[in-house]
């Protein structure tokens, strides 16, 4: 058989956020009963369970699951991560990209799991402050790295959509440890090679 892709969700978390996802259509005076509504609260059900399974997800067991002793003690880049998370002000959806590095102190890990670290974290309800020193935080307390690095530039829908309403404003979000926080020269390289200003 070929390799398939199968989603599952929690029966009764559909069943009890599709009944609210309903109340609020009627609450905006919607109809939920006309056709391009009626499977819309079960799809927003499903919606919203994919874009929040970061909270079912352990980032620090990703990173331990493909961890190598590798004597290697340069600096790893993974930039322009696309993530997708929700504002937890507004549920809306805040779009960007993180470049994330570390330095290896003995071992380093598969590169697919920083991308995942970033998707663990940012599926779930958050600010991107947070995200980024969560990001920060899980591999350097799952690799003990001589340092690591996170850079997030995003674009929040909150701002462009609604409230203010300045269509291309771009949050920046930096958080270090370690040799970058310490080491000016460390941390320059590191925002130079993901074509940043110095610092």
């Amino acid at each position: 058989m070929a390799y398939q892709k199968i989603e599952q969700y929690d029966e009764n978390t559909t069943r009890e956020l599709s009944a609210h996802v309903k109340a609020i259509l009627k609450l905006l005076g919607e109809d939920p009963e006309r056709e391009g509504l009626v499977k819309t609260p079960e799809r927003v059900a499903k919606a919203m369970q994919f874009l929040t399974q970061g909270y079912f997800q352990d980032g620090e067991a990703l990173v331990n699951s493909a961890v190598f002793q590798e004597p290697y003690d340069h600096m790893v880049i993974v930039k322009d991560i696309e993530l997708f998370s929700l504002c937890e002000h507004h549920m809306l959806p805040f779009i960007g990209k993180a470049h994330v590095a570390y330095i290896p102190n003995g071992q380093i890990t598969g590169l697919s799991k920083i991308a995942r670290v970033v998707e663990t974290y940012a599926r779930r309800l958050q600010v991107q402050e947070r995200l980024t020193e969560q990001i920060r935080d899980c591999i350097q307390e799952s690799l003990k790295p001589m340092g690591v690095a996170v850079v997030i530039e995003a674009l929040h829908t909150c701002m462009s959509m609604r409230g203010v309403q300045k269509s291309n404003a771009i949050t920046t979000t930096s958080a270090f440890s370690g040799v970058f926080l310490k080491d000016a020269r460390t941390r320059n390289e590191f925002l130079q090679l993901i074509g940043r200003h110095q610092a």
